[in-house]
């Protein structure tokens, strides 16, 4: 780590600590909330290194922790608006001081802007017609885990190697759009959705893998912020204690998630992403 870089890491733990003191919790309570701050960095790393929302940890450990729906999506999307932001602002430095001018990622601007407008769309329509999942979150979530995790294994397995891609054509530009409506809709029921749809599609379409997670991490972070003001503004129910310990860790661990992409092979992503799907969907069913 340089020298500027460890003067602004020391600078947001001074910060963070300030925040924890000044806050109305007692030492027990602090004590009692301190673990999440693990919980936001696993899940922000793990979200940030695969595209996914760090809802698919978030959302099954509330689940045990007995949110009610509401309390757990608002605090997963609140958590998420830290991590998958680091991430976001991570990936995107990545690629405007190493990637601008690679033919793999001549994509990457466009693939954002049309996936992020459909997202935000999908995801605002939800609230503004009331449309309600068609299950339960606990149930919504472990099948939609358990599906993606088993066509990611499929792909892996099935989907013979063949030279990256980096040209977008018109039913690329169609998919996206989809991708983003239908996504934006998931994640309003789910807080994940659009990341893992779009990771999965550029792969599937061979595009390079570390764009494919970059774009998904954007995207995300764009559509958790599209959503938080349902849960802040009009109707607040974030749990702030988790927040205010498990946010900070989810900015650490938005940060440090690039470097663990680009040290794994994309098979072994792949895997990993979908080895946590599957076991979160079968023990939820």
């Amino acid at each position: 780590m340089k020298f500027y870089q460890l003067k602004y890491f020391l600078a947001f733990i001074l910060l963070w600590a300030a925040l924890v003191v000044l806050s109305p919790l007692s030492a027990s309570q602090i004590l009692d909330y301190v673990l999440y701050s693990f919980l936001g960095v696993l899940g922000a790393i793990f979200a940030n290194s695969t595209g996914a929302g760090g809802g698919v940890i978030f959302i099954p450990m509330f689940n045990q922790l007995a949110f009610s729906e509401l309390q757990a999506l608002a605090t997963s999307f609140a958590i998420q608006c830290c991590g998958m932001t680091a991430g976001a602002l991570t990936w995107y430095h990545h690629y405007k001081s190493e990637k601008t001018e690679l033919k793999l990622w001549q994509g990457f601007k466009r693939i954002i802007a049309i996936t992020s407008v459909a997202s935000v769309a999908g995801i605002l329509a939800v609230y503004a017609f009331a449309v309600e999942s068609p299950a339960s979150l606990h149930y919504s979530f472990s099948w939609f885990s358990l599906a993606i995790g088993v066509f990611i294994v499929a792909s892996v397995f099935l989907i013979k190697p063949h030279r990256e891609r980096s040209q977008l054509y018109f039913y690329d530009y169609i998919a996206l759009a989809l991708i983003g409506l239908f996504g934006g809709v998931i994640t309003a029921w789910l807080s994940v959705g659009v990341g893992e749809l779009l990771a999965i599609y550029l792969i599937i379409r061979r595009f390079d893998i570390n764009m494919a997670v970059a774009a998904a991490v954007i995207v995300s972070a764009i559509t958790v912020w599209s959503a938080i003001w349902q849960y802040t503004l009009v109707d607040f129910q974030v749990f702030w204690q988790v927040v205010i310990f498990a946010g900070p860790g989810a900015v650490l661990g938005g940060i440090f998630a690039k470097t663990l992409v680009t040290h794994l092979s994309a098979t072994r992503l792949k895997l990993f992403f979908a080895t946590w799907l599957l076991v979160i969907g079968i023990v939820g069913i």
